[in-house]
């Protein structure tokens, strides 16, 4: 716990680093009733008409392709960006622990997670548990017809589909903090019990009309919700489980696949455009800027990466180049929704200083185990974007009457971002840290150091990458 305190206190002291205060202000994405209802002109006695919502057929398409594309982030992409990091005689149990969280995580949203954390009949009813979980009244879909409708005039059904593949990945991003020495079964309880109660409970905070959305916390696509929450948890989650046996601080294992490491890579850039352009449930001008500024920051970010390892190791490598990028993905994805060129330009370039000092300098200092730094990338990269969304936000993309940072001169939504972002980090660190505890006394979470040492595809799944 010593550790983890020390990193924090490093956290907050790249957010210092990182430029002026900000603020920033977007309203955060909640699922409308089952039908819209508009209003038409009224006659002189003041008499509104109320017109049934119609399907949008363009919105509709677009979702559907951006459902696939944050799928295709898990499974192919992150399993390979992963795989590829490991030792071959570990990538099978990453495929796996990736495959396990699709389907398992699908059946829980399906099953409860989309009612828990969308659901409305807790808030309707007044109870006070409506600002922490959203109710009973969507389990297994319940009510949700083909007709039923929601935000962009696109059919719930579809909404909710394209959110359980965020409930996917963000799991599936601890996986780097603990690769190559947890137990497949031990990572099954904790996935299951996360899922539940940190993931559901947090989006439904900051996405389904709970607390943080009320007091006007802002997330376009997943920046405390996925990435810092992911992050924090898998900070906790390497520290807790110990290093790798043969883990020297500093020297980072050789990954077997460089080859597999840039498909990933490739794969996650591509289908961050659903991630990020998708989340505004419309295809429009927002959608088109969403996909702009992820793509530049995304750029951005991977070369600057480059050129820091150019510089300071005298060789640009594939894999900081890669890891460059991802930091970009992370870091525009909170701002998607509100910042234009500028701001994306930025975002990418201090996000990928700010990690790049994480990984090559803070984590060896801390002797701390991240295998695949999942939290150097994800838990300071979302931390990063969320604080520098507050400062590039611009009415140029939100709308005359919408939210502009701390560069423009509004500062009033600085202290909610910084409040959320911190609330964030607690929570995930406290709800980690007791389920860690709880599955390691009962399931057990590490593998026996014979198996570590020989490899957890033989010995948990009873199969090998290569014959050869």
């Amino acid at each position: 716990m010593i550790r983890l305190i020390t990193t924090s206190i490093y956290i907050f002291a790249f957010l210092l680093l990182a430029g002026p205060a900000t603020v920033m202000a977007q309203d955060s994405l909640s699922v409308a009733p089952a039908a819209i209802e508009a209003a038409t002109p009224a006659p002189a006695e003041a008499v509104v008409e109320e017109v049934a919502a119609v399907l949008d057929s363009g919105n509709t398409a677009w979702i559907l392709v951006a459902t696939v594309l944050v799928m295709m982030m898990t499974i192919p992409g992150l399993a390979l960006f992963y795989g590829g990091l490991v030792r071959q005689k570990n990538i099978l149990s990453i495929i796996m622990q990736c495959l396990l969280c699709v389907g398992l995580i699908s059946i829980l949203w399906v099953s409860f997670g989309y009612s828990w954390v969308f659901g409305t009949s807790l808030m309707e009813s007044g109870s006070a548990w409506g600002a922490i979980i959203g109710g009973s009244d969507k389990l297994f879909f319940n009510g949700m017809t083909l007709d039923t409708l929601t935000v962009g005039n696109i059919p719930e059904i579809l909404f909710a589909l394209f959110q359980c593949m965020f409930a996917v990945i963000t799991p599936a991003l601890i996986i780097g903090a603990f690769a190559e020495r947890i137990k497949f079964s031990g990572f099954l309880v904790f996935t299951v019990l996360w899922a539940i109660l940190v993931y559901n409970p947090m989006a439904h905070w900051v996405w389904g009309g709970g607390w943080m959305q009320k007091m006007g916390a802002i997330d376009f696509a997943g920046g405390t919700v996925v990435h810092i929450n992911a992050g924090v948890s898998a900070l906790v989650m390497a520290i807790m489980l110990g290093k790798r046996k043969d883990y020297k601080p500093g020297r980072p294992t050789t990954p077997h696949n460089i080859t597999f490491v840039f498909m990933g890579a490739a794969l996650l850039w591509l289908g961050w455009f659903g991630f990020n352009a998708g989340s505004g449930l419309a295809a429009d001008g927002l959608a088109a800027n969403a996909f702009l500024v992820t793509h530049l920051a995304t750029s951005v970010a991977a070369m600057v990466w480059l050129a820091i390892d150019w510089v300071l190791h005298k060789k640009p490598t594939a894999i900081g180049t890669c890891t460059g990028a991802v930091a970009g993905l992370v870091a525009i994805t909170p701002a998607a929704g509100t910042v234009g060129v500028l701001g994306a330009f930025f975002i990418g370039a201090i996000s990928s200083v700010l990690c790049f000092f994480m990984v090559a300098y803070v984590k060896p200092k801390l002797k701390y185990d991240d295998s695949l730094d999942a939290f150097g990338v994800h838990g300071i990269g979302g931390i990063v974007g969320s604080v520098l969304t507050g400062i590039f936000a611009t009415q140029a993309i939100t709308g005359q009457d919408g939210v502009q940072g701390a560069l423009y001169g509004d500062w009033n939504q600085l202290w909610i971002q910084l409040f959320v972002t911190a609330a964030t980090i607690v929570y995930s660190a406290v709800l980690t840290f007791i389920l860690f505890v709880v599955v390691n006394k009962t399931v057990g979470l590490r593998v026996p150091p014979r198996i570590e040492e020989e490899g957890l595809d033989v010995y948990e799944h009873g199969e090998t990458a290569y014959n050869s």
